[in-house]
């Protein structure tokens, strides 16, 4: 398998129609948040979303289908409407098509030196949930899964200080929520030096460059500013807009 793309948060967006017929990638791996759009419409997301699933039924790539924070409260058992954009009137709707199909959907994935999550995995996570200081990248990816399968909330935000930090940006923050600058904080002198981090949930007007992050995570909330995905071939690895 040669060719890989990643396109970051779809929210409703079609887009990824276009990309994947430009490219005609062997992988393609969204890093969620499916839902929860201020531009379209509950129908439109749920049926983006319907059209998502049908692509990845096809078997003409293989697809990864990664859980945003915007797609997890919407899960049975999950406590929602404590995330912007939350659709307490299509709540049923959504909750019941992720349901139908939550064996399409999972919460890491990784390959080679690549590690992949909504909003990335910080070793003090990883530490408080499984008491483990560092975990090779398969385990990571084995242990993040086999957790959000039989426990979910584990993933939901950890409000220890929601009245000043209510975003996120928290060392102990897990891979639906942490933001950049608390994810690279806490793998310092852990997890960076293991694993190449590729995420979403952060918007940026541009992908970092990789003289800010290291060139060891790649922040690709980006579908709704500047167009970019991801793509790695043959071990290189490179953005390009769909706007070009």
């Amino acid at each position: 398998m040669n060719k890989t793309i990643v396109i970051g948060d779809i929210h409703g967006r079609s887009v990824w129609k276009l990309i994947v017929n430009i490219e005609k990638p062997d992988r393609v791996v969204f890093l969620g948040d499916y839902f929860d759009s201020f531009e379209f419409s509950a129908v439109e997301q749920i049926r983006n979303f319907e059209e998502i699933l049908e692509y990845k039924k096809s078997g003409q790539a293989e697809v990864i289908l990664l859980v945003g924070n915007h797609d997890h409260h919407y899960f049975p058992g999950i406590q929602g409407g404590k995330t912007s954009g939350y659709q307490a009137g299509a709540a049923i709707s959504i909750s019941h098509l992720i349901y139908e199909n939550k064996n399409h959907l999972q919460i890491a994935y990784s390959f080679d030196e690549f590690l992949f999550t909504h909003a990335g995995v910080s070793s003090v996570f990883l530490k408080d949930v499984f008491e483990i200081k560092e975990l090779k990248i398969g385990e990571i990816e084995k242990k993040l899964n086999e957790q959000f399968r039989y426990k979910p909330k584990t993933f939901e935000f950890v409000s220890k200080d929601s009245y000043n930090n209510p975003y996120g940006d928290d060392q102990y923050q897990g891979p639906l929520w942490i933001r950049p600058r608390s994810l690279m904080k806490a793998n310092r002198e852990t997890l960076r030096k293991e694993v190449i981090q590729i995420v979403g949930h952060t918007e940026n007007n541009r992908v970092p460059s990789i003289q800010t992050t290291g060139g060891r995570y790649w922040f690709m909330d980006t579908l709704g500013t500047s167009g970019e995905y991801l793509i790695i071939n043959n071990g290189e690895i490179f953005t390009k807009s769909f706007h070009n």
